[in-house]
């Protein structure tokens, strides 16, 4: 008699414990950063000090796009967390800042946009430290599923 009960206890179980991954009006997908030819900067872009840089990409999502966000920071110590396959042949020895750079700005994007062109002027102060950076583009969509791309940048 009690061989019956575990498989009626599982089939009573079973459907509550599944997620229902194919229900479209659950976001799963990340939002996409996308870095065309036009776009600035690209891997191993140069920024001259005292100058303004304008900052282009392209964003889309799948279902609403958020917010993105813009981080520059030295990259003196050689660390990494670039998403490029390429790495700069030019990086400079490794050194101590003294008076680097550090930009961190965020830009909302128009409630129900599912594409974006995201543009910002930036501009480098003529007194900080030249050498190698980060720019690290972060893209948030509607729902917080975040995507990073991080390019190696030099700066003059």
């Amino acid at each position: 008699m009690k061989n019956w009960i575990f498989p009626i206890l599982l089939l009573a179980i079973l459907p509550l414990s599944c997620r229902d991954v194919d229900n479209p009006l659950i976001d799963t997908e990340y939002p996409e950063i996308t870095v065309m030819d036009d776009s600035f900067p690209l891997q191993c872009s140069v920024f001259q000090r005292g100058t303004t840089a304008e900052f282009k990409a392209y964003f889309s999502d799948n279902k609403e796009l958020g917010s993105f966000s813009l981080d520059i920071h030295h990259n003196f110590d050689h660390h990494t967390h670039s998403t490029e396959v390429n790495d700069c042949s030019n990086q400079d020895p490794k050194k101590s800042p003294v008076n680097p750079l550090l930009l961190i700005q965020t830009f909302s994007i128009p409630e129900g946009l599912t594409t974006f062109v995201g543009t910002a002027e930036i501009d480098i102060p003529e007194d900080i430290d030249p050498g190698d950076y980060h720019f690290m583009i972060r893209l948030t969509d509607h729902e917080g599923w975040q995507t990073l791309k991080g390019l190696s940048i030099k700066i003059q």
